[in-house]
């Protein structure tokens, strides 16, 4: 019983992380910039001034595409994956191994290290600045999906 608490606590806690990764404004910090996903903020007057995405060239643009929507698809498939965990647990045979969650938890696992690969690579490659804590959150979200599917697939239901 503790095991399938931590279990959940632990899943929560990734579902709570790649939200913030995703919706928060700190993937790429400067003094004076900060940007997400979806916006930028800018200091000026000592406040802070949401405007949109600078203009990026029509293929980073693309890739700032591909980074917001495997983004939000790892959140998707996080969350599904936490309502079918908890259905298998009143469905699946005894002895069974969770593997339609852990499969779930896989794709979102590769979906948030595709978004954060591609940020890497792709977009603020020669801006002078410093990621932010939210392109950590997204890794540390991998690392945390990838032991979910890990411990899914291992797990089996047992016979008590």
């Amino acid at each position: 019983m503790l095991v399938l608490a931590g279990i959940v606590v632990l899943h929560i806690t990734t579902i709570i992380l790649l939200l913030v990764a995703t919706i928060d404004n700190a993937w790429w910090v400067t003094e004076t910039v900060t940007t997400d996903l979806w916006g930028r903020w800018d200091l000026k007057n000592l406040a802070w001034h949401y405007s949109e995405l600078q203009k990026y060239t029509e293929v980073q643009s693309d890739f700032l595409q591909s980074v917001q929507a495997t983004s939000v698809l790892a959140c998707v498939f996080t969350i599904l994956a936490l309502f079918v965990f908890v259905a298998q647990l009143f469905t699946l045979p005894k002895g069974q191994r969770f593997i339609f969650t852990g499969v779930l938890q896989l794709i979102a696992c590769l979906c948030i290290m595709t978004a954060a690969s591609i940020y890497t690579a792709q977009l603020h490659t020669a801006d002078k600045g410093q990621y932010g804590h939210s392109y950590i959150l997204a890794w540390i979200s991998f690392v945390l999906t990838g032991f979910l599917t890990i411990t899914y697939v291992v797990l089996r239901k047992r016979s008590e």
